[in-house]
């Protein structure tokens, strides 16, 4: 489009803002903050309180902004949904992390991330205490009901992808207790285990 037509009625001059927090919430976004902020004021001053990471509560100030006035306006709010979209994927994996915590088990995000947001999203999941998965298609094999059936079962599948990937993680998903036997005899690196009741799991 042709520029902020609102913003443009406001006399450009510097101003000095707040980001304060409204709820209980894990940081996560700051670098995309930024980037929106500098996209229309180079020289936009960030003085950030907390990191990304840290535990945030209601009423403190999370980070001071310091540029020019149009383009502060302009840009806040896709600032502002970076780190609201960003510190929630935080919160909410910090929240599954306690849930375990304790235990053996890591709490691991998917590549189904909204578009165009995967790598900002699977940095959010790291700044709440989670782990990555699998990036995108390219750097892990998991095969799946489908490339099973297209493979002609588990051991053909996975036998082809030791041979044409051997560097490359190996994870199987399995349906039922003969295929996690299956599975197991070949050593995948990973097993996903597709709804199995908390009996079979145990």
């Amino acid at each position: 489009g042709s520029g902020d037509l609102t913003a443009s009625l406001l006399p450009d001059v510097p101003l000095r803002a707040q980001l304060i927090c409204r709820e209980q919430a894990i940081l996560a976004g700051a670098p995309w903050f930024e980037a929106c902020l500098r996209a229309l004021d180079a020289k936009v001053r960030c003085i950030w309180r907390l990191a990304d990471g840290a535990a945030l509560q209601p009423g403190v100030t999370v980070c001071v902004i310091e540029g020019h006035g149009r383009a502060l306006l302009s840009a806040e709010r896709c600032a502002i949904n970076f780190l609201q979209t960003l510190s929630g994927t935080a919160t909410a994996t910090a929240r599954h992390v306690a849930a375990v915590a304790g235990t053996r088990a890591r709490i691991l995000d998917t590549r189904k991330t909204l578009p165009g947001l995967r790598l900002a999203q699977k940095y959010a999941v790291r700044c709440g205490g989670g782990s990555n998965h699998r990036v995108g298609l390219f750097d892990m094999v998991l095969i799946k009901e489908n490339h099973i059936a297209a493979a002609g079962g588990i051991s053909a599948a996975m036998t082809a992808a030791r041979a044409l990937h051997p560097d490359a993680p190996l994870e199987v998903e399995v349906e039922t207790l003969q295929q996690l036997d299956e599975a197991l005899a070949l050593h995948p690196d990973r097993i996903l285990l597709d709804n199995f009741s908390l009996i079979d799991m145990a």
